[in-house]
Parts: structure tokens; sequence; C-alpha cells
């Protein structure tokens, strides 16, 4: 079974000690594809240098995260972005979007570099990977306007209701599922059924949100094998079929 991993943080420093241990557990588990966000100008080169240790299963996307668009750096950060989109080809741009959760008094700027981020999608032809946290609404309220037949992409680790799902596929995205389907808590098992599966693409977003049993450890790419048997049960389809599916609407989302 062949999986993709839609957003993984594989060049964290919490995994320095045994990165090369990591991505062969994962290639031994079926995962072949692995796409890594970016986070911020500072992470590039370890990014680089995964992609090019590994050119046929590691791809990069270029972005800035909107936890890190800070007032005294994100001019020169977005920069960064544009100068590296116009260099060379990325999967996507990402990881963008809005988060609410640990510092409102950025939102204006972080709308900037969102709606900046998002026309620069466009421009180079690349689908968009959306963080939101605590900001649904206003999310939305830029991805309406600024809709087009170029603007398409990823929700990341999606943790909305279903009218919320349905919205953004309608809009022209995809739903990144990860650990949070496993838990107790998590609720879009609940609806995710009424999702069709062609509308999904499977994430770890290591070393975060590891599923359960793992909940509270590091994560990684291996375990999106629990998440495929989860969706398993849930759509009640064998897990070589989920790996099917999910992985054909990663190829669609991701041209590379």
């Amino acid at each position: 079974m062949l999986l993709v991993d839609s957003h993984t943080h594989i060049y964290s420093e919490q995994f320095d000690q045994d990165r090369k241990e990591v991505i062969q557990r994962a290639m031994d588990n079926g995962v072949k594809r692995f796409y890594l966000p970016s986070i911020n100008s500072s992470y590039y080169p370890k990014m680089e240098e995964l992609k090019n240790k590994y050119p046929e299963n590691i791809f990069l996307m270029m972005g800035l995260h909107p936890c890190d668009v800070k007032l005294d750096s994100y001019e020169k950060e977005l920069a960064f972005v544009e100068n590296k989109l116009s260099e060379e080809p990325y999967a996507a741009v990402g990881e963008i979007g809005l988060d609410l959760f640990w510092d409102t008094s950025t939102l204006e700027i972080q709308k900037y570099a969102f709606i900046k981020q998002i026309q620069l999608a466009k421009q180079y032809k690349l689908p968009v990977v959306i963080h939101v946290r605590e900001a649904f609404d206003q999310v939305l309220e830029i991805i309406r306007n600024e809709k087009d037949a170029d603007l398409y992409g990823i929700l990341h680790c999606f943790t909305g209701n279903l009218e919320q799902a349905k919205e953004f596929i309608n809009l022209g995205f995809y739903l990144g599922i990860g650990g949070v389907v496993t838990f107790k808590n998590g609720k879009i098992d609940q609806f995710l059924k009424e999702i069709p599966l062609e509308n999904i693409v499977l994430e770890t977003d290591a070393p975060y949100l590891a599923p359960s049993p793992f909940r509270g450890k590091r994560n990684e790419s291996s375990y999106l094998k629990i998440i495929v048997d989860k969706l398993s049960d849930i759509y009640e389809m064998m897990p070589e079929k989920i790996g099917i599916i999910t992985s054909e609407n990663a190829r669609k989302i991701f041209k590379l």
C-alpha cells in the first residue's frame, strides 16, 4: 500500500537524533511520499537538505506560518517566500493561514500575509495548504474574496464542523485528516462519513498530534497507518482502498 503524508515536519529538531530511522520506519509502513510545509526561513536549509537526500520521496512547500507572522520580521519573511517561489519549483504554498489561538494582536498582519501568499500561489499555479485555528470565519471570508479557478488546496488538520467542511469542499479544498480523528473528543469522526473520501488527504503533522494510542508523544509519519485503519472503520472500507483513494487525491493536488 502506497501512502502519502501530505503534511509532516520531519525537519523539526525533535527528529535530530533519529531522523533517518524515522523516515525508514515510515517507508517500511508504506509511506512513500512526504510533503514538508514551511514555517519560516530559518528551517529552509534543513528542508532543502532532506529534499536532496530523498529526491524521490520528499517534496517541499514554501510559505510563512501564521504563528510566525511577527511585526518585526513578516515583511522580510514574505520576501524570502516570494524569492524562493521565483527560483525553483515547490509542491505548494504552505503552511499559511490564520491562528488566533496564541495571539490575536497580529490578526491584521496575519491577514495581509495570508492574502499575499494566496496571490503568490495563484501566480505560480500552486495549491495552498491552510492552517486555521480559532479563525474559521475569517479564513472563509478571505477565501471567498480571493476565490477563482486558480485557488485550491488543503485545509490542513481539519477540526471544524460538518457545515464548515462542506463549505471548504465547495470552495475547491480537500480536508487534511490526521491524528485528531482518533481522539475521543476529536468530534470529526462523528460526521466524517458524510464527507466523500474523494475529498480527503492523509497527514500526520509530525511531530505534533500523534494519534491514539500515542497521543501526547512525538508523532511520526509511520503512524499514518493508524489513520488509515481508523478511516477504514469509519468508511467501512478496506485499508488498501483508503490508501489508494487518498493517495490519488494527493497526486491531484500536488502536481510534482
